[in-house]
């Protein structure tokens, strides 16, 4: 199953395990049974001195296995065949049941290991999905690091009976068997989502290690935000010899959901994973003091600026840099968050598979919302394009594609008044005629909700002048209505919120905060 070059990969990635990892396969009658033997097998021939492959243990109805140390117990399962996406997630468990691999530093290690256990968690994905992996990914290390923490990764394409009493039509999907698999996360997270999603459903108590915090001498600059703005301001701040931090929850942010990118000039073609990894290593390549897997909870002003982060750790700097950049736009009508994850969704690349030959409906009419409706439109029966304004405002040569299809349909000039459902998935959705006022109830099986991005700058709000749409007012250097306060990327009132502004935003950003520094020297 592996090929060569794959192989001698992994060679040298387990040539120095320092302790043997264990992959205890389930007997099973499952004509998959095989496929798993096979790369299990080849998975221990790129290290046979240091994995070994068993089956023992309970039948299991479709192909399973566990992960675990030599004589100690298994606190990571998979359901099914880490294939696709999901092989990375077996390579990483592997190493990071050996005890190697990068983990999350002490901070975040005593908020995980502050969980109130025990902790059973079970995450469905998708062999195709994306986004999958980093959901799986966070969740088996924090399972290594917490004393009585247990994730199963489950395919939820072998997995069809359980997927679908569950109700679970979109991926990933995280439930908690402890708690009647209620969901715990849906869609795209990172650590610090997660690890704030069981927080809220197991709760934490206090730990040694979460009051042992470092102790950090004030920065010259604070970066709040890793998108292309954030990244490219803490370059050009440690370029100056500043002493910069950059805080963020990833670094890559919107670029992470962005599948092709064409319009960034001087690259003809890069994949949004891709560019953000670029991203990660650029930054890494200065002396940035990168905190990642962190959520800020409070923005204070003052002679230093004060940023406080969830788990209680502080941080101060003479210069702030907002770049917190924009998240999807949600429609805020009856039924939408009651019903996300069962039936509506905002990633058609993740959870367009679910919907194969049904009918679909996409929420928007401009470049997203078109480019949706064009990929799900290969699988599902029937799209609908439902756009509030009298007339799509994507780009032509978009619309022009969308409309050379014969199962999708457009319908201009009408605004979503509720989300219809039969408790457990959407059934239909209520549109409304913004000329006539006349109500229609289409019947659908999943909503893409398409219709842009909304500003992340609750943070500063009370801190920093906003406009109506909630965008921070900056001037043409980036500076807000405070003093030591700049803000860069799509979080601003910068116009066209685009890879390549947000780049140059966040440099100018970064310079202006040196230039007046110097001149308040």
């Amino acid at each position: 199953m592996l090929d060569a070059s794959l192989s001698a990969q992994l060679q040298q990635i387990y040539s120095d395990l320092p302790v043997t990892v264990v992959l205890r396969q389930r007997p099973s009658d499952h004509p998959k049974q095989a496929e798993l033997t096979t790369m299990l097998e080849d998975l221990v021939a790129t290290a046979p001195h240091r994995i070994v492959h068993r089956v023992e243990g309970e039948p299991s109805p479709i192909p399973a296995f566990e992960v675990a140390a030599e004589g100690k117990p298994a606190r990571i399962l998979f359901t099914g065949i880490p294939g696709g996406h999901e092989f990375s997630s077996l390579v990483l468990a592997v190493l990071n049941t050996a005890g190697q691999g990068k983990k999350p530093d002490e901070g975040l290690q005593g908020r995980i290991r502050s969980l109130k256990g025990p902790v059973r968690i079970r995450t469905f994905v998708s062999l195709s999905c994306h986004n999958c992996p980093e959901v799986v990914q966070a969740l088996n290390q924090m399972a290594l690091i917490h004393p009585d923490f247990v994730h199963e990764m489950v395919d939820g394409g072998l997995a069809e009976s359980e997927v679908e009493k569950l109700g679970i039509q979109g991926v990933p999907t995280v439930v908690s068997p402890v708690h009647e698999n209620a969901q715990v996360s849906v869609g795209r997270a990172g650590l610090v989502e997660l690890l704030d999603a069981l927080d809220e459903r197991y709760g934490s108590a206090p730990s040694e290690a979460t009051q042992d915090l470092p102790v950090r001498e004030p920065y010259d600059v604070v970066v709040v935000g890793g998108g292309p703005a954030g990244a490219s301001a803490a370059i050009y701040s440690v370029r100056k010899g500043l002493r910069t931090a950059l805080v963020a929850k990833n670094v890559g942010g919107q670029v992470l959901e962005t599948v092709g990118i064409e319009n960034l000039i001087g690259t003809t073609r890069t994949e949004g994973k891709k560019l953000a990894a670029d991203i990660l290593a650029h930054v890494r390549s200065y002396p940035v003091e990168i905190l990642d897997n962190r959520r800020v909870e409070a923005i204070e002003n003052g002679e230093l600026k004060t940023i406080r982060l969830a788990g209680g750790e502080v941080l101060q700097a003479k210069s702030l840099i907002v770049a917190t950049g924009a998240q999807w736009r949600e429609l805020n009508v009856p039924g939408e968050k009651q019903y996300i994850g069962r039936g509506v969704a905002f990633c058609p690349h993740c959870d367009g598979p679910f919907y194969k030959d049904k009918k679909v409906i996409v929420i928007g009419g401009g470049n997203s919302g078109i480019e949706a409706a064009i990929d799900l439109a290969g699988t599902c029966a029937q799209v609908t394009v439902i756009e509030f304004m009298a007339e799509l405002k994507a780009d032509k040569v978009l619309v022009d594609n969308l409309k050379k299809l014969k199962n999708t349909e457009v319908i201009v000039n009408h605004r979503t008044a509720e989300i219809l459902g039969d408790g457990a998935k959407v059934t239909a959705i209520k549109i409304v005629d913004r000329a006539t006022d006349a109500e229609k109830a289409i019947d659908v099986d999943g909503i893409f909700i398409q219709i842009g991005l909304a500003p992340n700058s609750g943070l500063v709000r009370g801190v920093v002048d906003v406009n109506r749409f909630g965008e921070i007012v900056v001037d043409d250097r980036c500076r807000t209505s405070t003093k030591g306060i700049y803000a860069a990327g799509d979080v601003t009132t910068t116009p066209y919120k685009q890879i390549i502004i947000s780049m140059g935003e966040g440099a100018k950003a970064a310079l202006a905060a040196f230039e007046d520094r110097i001149h308040s020297a």
